[in-house]
């Protein structure tokens, strides 16, 4: 395939489509539930695609548009091509590109597109010339499936944290995920079991924020993907199994210069971190409380973000330990000085996680907030009275109250946008208000012939 009017990018894509074999597409785009969806299309439309769009009904994507403002198009982003490592048979090859949604009838980015919200953030943090870095740490359960298929809550194994085998069983399944991943580009660091059983965690290299917001949804994909050739679940649920440890996405941010050189570290500052580390800091701080609705943003979520499983609840920071909120990692070089907020969990939409964070922290960047002292404690064995001697605040119990607090905070709900910030509101208080009107088995088992 060759054109004229493509870029050389584009023209690779096509280039690489011939030689690889490959004969659909899916191109994906994620809605505002964080649910990667995808249009799926013959290889041969790919220049078509890059040249016209591929257009799709809206209307049909939860959250997106009414019925009469039904027409989007799908722009693809040359740049995220890969060829699936999975083949749905043996002859028969598919690639992926994730797109940008235009509206049609203006022609400009959708603002009901999640990666257009990142991409505005992106903005702000350019015209104040910082490009931004992310690095998550998203965590996943294995479960085994039933007779017909459907996900249990067993798990396959009995490891705990770093275990080997034969406690840890996955390592096959791990290991075939770690090269599906790298055959799409991913430089992956590390995989580990993680505390609970079942429960496991692989790391993957830092990249720019947009980018590593499109590796959080290849990276579920591919995981579940790669789990059910071996005839397991994969759930990112952040809490699938009471009373043991949840799965969280610690996720670290850094700013860079248009230099080049890491704007958060400071060789002179007791932590090593720059005035502007503190202040951008402090910001996320200051709107802990907005960005959880969006970071934690299902009723399961709170089921994790409760004291006792290492799960973040506390609105501080530390240098050293992690009961608090946001934790300053140890840096080997000046490069590396980040910043890492480990509420978020894996079933947030990356792409407005990420969005709230940068303009949090931005935000506190340019009102030149001071960050509070570093709390070394073990803030998990703090009674409430020491708490607010501290002045340590507590993240929003359910997902009613952080909803309550993302319609308050009005820089983190005005940086969704109108489209994004009232859909989203709506739609979780509509799943808080199902939630609140079920009748759960542990109410029953603890009421019914009690009372």
């Amino acid at each position: 395939m060759t054109s004229g009017n493509l870029s050389a990018t584009e023209q690779a894509v096509l280039d690489e489509i011939d030689e690889k074999g490959v004969d659909f597409l899916r191109l994906q785009f994620t809605d505002i539930l964080g649910t990667v969806k995808n249009v799926s299309v013959p290889a041969r439309q790919a220049e078509k695609a890059f040249t016209e769009g591929i257009y799709f009904d809206g209307s049909s994507i939860e959250g997106f548009v009414r019925i009469q403002e039904s027409d989007m198009r799908l722009k693809p982003d040359p740049e995220t091509f890969a060829v699936l490592p999975w083949r749905d048979n043996e002859e028969s090859a598919a690639g992926r590109m994730i797109c940008d949604v235009i509206n049609t009838s203006t022609g400009e980015p959708f603002a009901g597109d999640p990666r257009y919200v990142l991409k505005r953030a992106l903005e702000r943090a350019s015209d104040m010339g910082y490009t931004i870095n992310a690095a998550p740490e998203p965590e996943f359960f294995l479960f085994e499936e039933d007779e017909e298929g459907r996900a249990t809550t067993k798990t396959n194994d009995a490891g705990g944290y770093f275990d080997l085998a034969p406690k840890d069983l996955a390592q096959d399944v791990r290991r075939d995920i770690i090269y599906g991943l790298e055959d799409m580009g991913f430089e992956v660091e590390a995989s580990h079991h993680e505390v609970a059983e079942g429960q496991h965690e692989i790391n993957f290299e830092y990249d720019d924020a947009l980018t590593t917001a499109d590796n959080v949804g290849t990276f579920r994909t591919v995981v579940r993907a790669i789990a059910a050739q071996h005839g397991y679940h994969a759930t990112f649920m952040p809490k699938p199994i009471a009373r043991i440890n949840g799965s969280g996405m610690h996720t670290h941010i850094s700013l860079f210069t248009e230099d080049g050189e890491n704007a958060f570290h400071d060789d002179d500052d007791e932590f090593n971190l720059s005035s502007e580390a503190k202040s951008f800091l402090a910001g996320i701080l200051e709107h802990a409380p907005a960005i959880t609705a969006i970071a934690n943003p299902t009723v399961n979520s709170y089921k994790r973000l409760v004291p006792g499983y290492e799960a973040p609840v506390y609105v501080a920071w530390s240098d050293r330990n992690r009961s608090a909120l946001i934790r300053r990692p140890a840096a080997r070089v000046p490069a590396a000085s980040r910043i890492e907020l480990r509420s978020p969990d894996p079933s947030c939409n990356p792409y407005l996680a990420l969005a709230v964070m940068i303009h949090a922290g931005l935000d506190g960047m340019e009102q030149g907030l001071e960050a509070p002292d570093p709390v070394r404690e073990n803030i998990y064995e703090f009674d409430e009275v020491k708490r607010e001697e501290y002045g340590i605040e507590t993240l929003p119990a359910n997902l009613g109250e952080a909803v309550d607090a993302l319609e308050a905070d009005e820089a983190i709900y005005s940086a969704l946008g109108p489209h994004i910030g009232p859909k989203f509101v709506e739609a979780k208080r509509q799943e808080f208000e199902e939630y609140i009107v079920e009748v759960s088995e542990w109410e029953l088992e603890r009421y019914l012939e009690t009372f």
